[in-house]
């Protein structure tokens, strides 16, 4: 009985030493301490220090450069107004030396023209400036040698070419009211003894 209790005894001891070595290899193996364990490299890698300038100062981030406007469709320009033409006459002027002749009257002996007096007013559509007559009937007589001078209608062409007094008078009788435009002069007594037939369209 002692030897087989010294035996079981030195059983025991032998496993209890072969459990102890089998956990301190166990605890190398988890430290990883041993000759073959390797580093673990770190997940992570450091971001690269940012650069400096000369001097050492980081050089500050250039400012965003502004955006240039994108250009929009304007409206196209009114057109400007037209410039303002000469002033017309007022209505109630009249021409010292001007009259539009309609027809004649032998009346007391003398020979007369019935006339329109007034003004030239703006041009009109064409070129043509009207002469614009103003208020009633008047006349004015004439002498038997007046130097008289009518183109067309009265004569062909448009240079004044020298009639007599009847000769317009005849024309007048036939051509009654026409208004044809004429500068004219007078004597002392109020007689036309110059007559000028002007450039008129009607």
């Amino acid at each position: 009985m002692r030897r087989q209790a010294a035996a079981a005894l030195a059983l025991c001891g032998a496993l209890t030493l072969t459990a102890c070595d089998g956990d301190d290899g166990g605890d190398a193996g988890a430290a990883g301490t041993g000759p073959g364990a390797s580093t673990a490299s770190p997940s992570a890698t450091a971001p690269a220090p940012a650069p400096t300038a000369p001097g050492g100062a980081t050089p500050a981030a250039s400012p965003a450069s502004p955006k240039k406007p994108s250009p929009s469709a304007s409206a196209p320009d009114k057109p400007k107004p037209p410039a303002p033409g000469p002033a017309c006459a007022s209505k109630d002027a009249v021409s010292p030396n001007e009259i539009a002749v309609n027809r004649y009257t032998p009346e007391g002996g003398q020979y007369s023209l019935i006339v329109k007096r007034g003004h030239w007013g703006c041009p009109v559509a064409g070129g043509a400036t009207p002469f614009v007559t103003v208020g009633e009937e008047t006349w004015i007589p004439i002498a038997e040698d007046a130097a008289i001078g009518v183109h067309a209608p009265i004569l062909s062409g448009s240079a004044n070419k020298p009639i007599t007094t009847h000769e317009l008078t005849s024309w007048l009788e036939t051509h009654p009211n026409k208004g044809l435009v004429f500068h004219y002069d007078v004597n002392k007594a109020g007689v036309i003894v110059t007559l000028g037939q002007e450039e008129y369209t009607s």
